[in-house]
């Protein structure tokens, strides 16, 4: 890791950035990135609902760095709070560059995410 920055939250989805994955300068294209935020968001949201989550907002996205091919993109995530059927997340990504312990910021924003029950309705989280 670089500098005194640390990750904030819970190591939540790691995946390797691949050449697919990339434009024809070998950055990983934002989308990309943006998706593996969501889904760990989704993964961190359904264990706190105990059921299925789906993303109601994300809130502002800038990007600070790229992502190259090679690199390990390393998605934490924080629930910093919960109403009724709707949480929110901090979610951070961060690049662990390649074949190195490096580890530097990409980007961060926050997710919204409802918990539904089985006919897709929004129904209330269970407390903690």
């Amino acid at each position: 890791m670089n500098g005194a920055a640390r990750p904030t939250g819970e190591l939540t989805l790691r995946t390797l950035a691949m050449p697919a994955d990339a434009n024809a300068a070998g950055d990983i294209f934002g989308g990309w990135v943006m998706a593996q935020m969501d889904l760990a968001s989704g993964i961190r949201a359904a264990e706190r609902a105990h059921g299925r989550v789906v993303t109601a907002a994300v809130k502002e996205m800038a990007f600070a760095l790229p992502v190259k091919i090679g690199d390990t993109l390393c998605i934490y995530t924080d629930v910093t709070k919960v109403g009724r059927t709707s949480m929110t997340l901090s979610v951070e990504a961060w690049a662990q560059r390649y074949l190195t312990h490096t580890l530097q910021k990409v980007t961060e924003a926050t997710f919204v995410m409802v918990a539904l029950d089985g006919e897709g309705k929004p129904t209330p989280i269970p407390p903690a």
